[in-house]
Order: C-alpha cells, then sequence, then structure tokens
C-alpha cells in the first residue's frame, strides 16, 4: 500500500539524483553534522537514558516515602544523566559556510575556514573509542593556519565510526570537500 507523503530517505534520493544537496539541507548558514551518529554513541546515549529512568523512578519512591531533601538531590542526578546522554549525542564535527565546530562532552570550539590550512586524512594510531588503548587506523586532521601541531577530527575508531569504514571515508570526504569549497 503506497502511502501518500515522502519518508525522508526517499526525499533524499531524489533530491540526490536531481543534484540537489545531499544531505538535504538548503541553508548553507545552517550548522550540520556531515555524517550520522553511530551505534557505540547512540548506545551509550540510550544506556544513559536508561539509567535515568531507574534513578528518576527512584526519586518518585523517595519523595513518597522519604524526606524530600533525598528526592532533589536524585532528581538533579537524574536530570545530570540525561543532559549527559543528549551531550554525548551531540558530540561531533559540525560544518557550515562560516566555519567547523566541534563539539565536545562539556565544550565546543569553532574555527573559521580562513584559520584551516588543510584537512587531510592520514594512517596512524588512534584511541580506541576514546580510551588510552591505540589501534592502527585513519584520522582526519587540521591542520591550522597559524601553524602548530594538528589536531584530530574524527577517527575509523571513535563512536561514531568503529565497525563502519565505509560511514568514515563518506565523512571525511565531506570534510575535506567543505574545507576545498569553503578555504
Amino acid at each position: 500500500m503506497p502511502l501518500p507523503f515522502l519518508t525522508a530517505d526517499r526525499a533524499r534520493d531524489d533530491d540526490a539524483a536531481a543534484g540537489a544537496d545531499p544531505l538535504g539541507y538548503e541553508d548553507p548558514d545552517r550548522w550540520r553534522r556531515p555524517y550520522r551518529p553511530g551505534p557505540w554513541r547512540v548506545g551509550g546515549a540510550a544506556v544513559l537514558l536508561l539509567l535515568a529512568s531507574y534513578v528518576l523512578f527512584s526519586t518518585l519512591i523517595i519523595a513518597m516515602a522519604g524526606p524530600l531533601t533525598a528526592a532533589a538531590v536524585c532528581a538533579a542526578v537524574g536530570a545530570l544523566v540525561v543532559v549527559a546522554a543528549v551531550r554525548l549525542v551531540r558530540v561531533g564535527i559540525e560544518v557550515n559556510a562560516q566555519g567547523l565546530r566541534r563539539t565536545g562532552l562539556l565544550r565546543s570550539t569553532t574555527v573559521r575556514w580562513q584559520d584551516v590550512a588543510a584537512i587531510r586524512t592520514v594512517q596512524q594510531p588512534v584511541r580506541w573509542l576514546g580510551l588510552p588503548r591505540t589501534v592502527q587506523g585513519e584520522a582526519v586532521l587540521l591542520q591550522p593556519v597559524r601553524g602548530g601541531a594538528p589536531y584530530t577530527l574524527i577517527t575509523s575508531h571513535d563512536a561514531d565510526f568503529l565497525g563502519r569504514a565505509e560511514s568514515f571515508d563518506t565523512a571525511a570526504d565531506a570534510l575535506e570537500g567543505w574545507a576545498a569549497t569553503h578555504h
């Protein structure tokens, strides 16, 4: 039974065939992620939200049976876990016509395209899921105009690309393409 509306994937396929922006957005000034969040990142956020549901349910039990100060502390912990889960999903790289934004768990940094000398993909030891253990992999590095050490934007073994080599290659090409277009 055909449905009278288009799904997001079908609309994107029609736009890609027509030569439109592959991300589906018209506005070049809108911040957008050139790749989808990976299953490890989404799974980690889901586990945090599951933990938050237990904490908030215990808040309800404590509020009914115990002191309200303990319930307030428990509710604050639950709210912090929810905020951490949402922030975990937002971690990554976003681009627009003005620059590149690197969003971390606690802070974000924005680099204008004029301050980017090059974005390149290199083979090097990379951290596995951000842990201290390193493995051989690929990393996309940003070389600043003012010199100094390049810093890593994404790696083939981070939470977005572990086990998804094609997605890493697509994201690396997209970042290099944005740098070439707007530099």
